[in-house]
């Protein structure tokens, strides 16, 4: 499964000098889900991965085998679930980061791996990355309101939760919007060449 959530086309971030950052391209990843698909090894995944794709980072995440075996409750399926995650990432570690530093090359983009078995699921090494906003009092109070309750431990947490929150509720407008983002991106590929 792809998720196409490269909001505005391919653009990226980019150094320009000194007149500070400017949007850079960097390489389309629509591909992205096909070519892990060819790329990885057979038998790693019970299917083809879930691959998420933004402008700084590719997240590759795939169902494993369920553990077989009779367990007294919840609680120790989840924990041998969580030891099958742990082993694969081990025995796959080194075949994983040539993968990546091959997807890294084309696409230009981090790459993170993740596993999932039932309602387990780990993502290994992904990318946080930084982002600058202004936000006026009314909106740093919110924030502040979230770290004074300790529903976060700082702004830049509640900021990411509130961010979180809203990306659960508004799953179906956002899809919509990326939608017609990739309609967009197809109607400018198609117009004159001014170069």
């Amino acid at each position: 499964m792809f998720t196409h959530s490269e909001a505005v086309g391919h653009m990226g971030r980019g150094w320009k000098g000194r007149g500070g950052w400017q949007q850079a391209e960097v390489p389309s990843a629509g591909d992205a889900a096909a070519w892990f698909g060819g790329r990885l090894p057979e038998g790693w995944f019970t299917g083809d991965p879930e691959v998420t794709v933004d402008r700084e980072e590719i997240v590759v995440v795939g169902e494993l085998p369920a553990p077989t075996g009779e367990y007294a409750d919840d609680a120790a399926r989840a924990a041998a679930e969580d030891g099958r995650i742990s082993r694969f990432r081990e025995e796959t570690r080194d075949e994983r980061i040539e993968i990546a530093r091959q997807a890294e090359h084309r696409y230009q983009r981090k790459v993170a791996w993740g596993a999932r078995i039932g309602g387990t699921e780990v993502r290994f090494t992904t990318l946080s990355a930084p982002v600058m906003t202004r936000l006026r009092q009314p909106e740093r109070l919110v924030l502040d309101t979230l770290v004074d309750a300790g529903v976060a431990r700082s702004r830049s947490e509640a900021l990411a939760w509130s961010v979180r929150l809203v990306g659960e509720h508004a799953e179906s407008w956002l899809a919509e919007l990326r939608e017609a983002l990739t309609k967009v991106d197809d109607l400018r590929s198609k117009g004159p060449d001014l170069g």
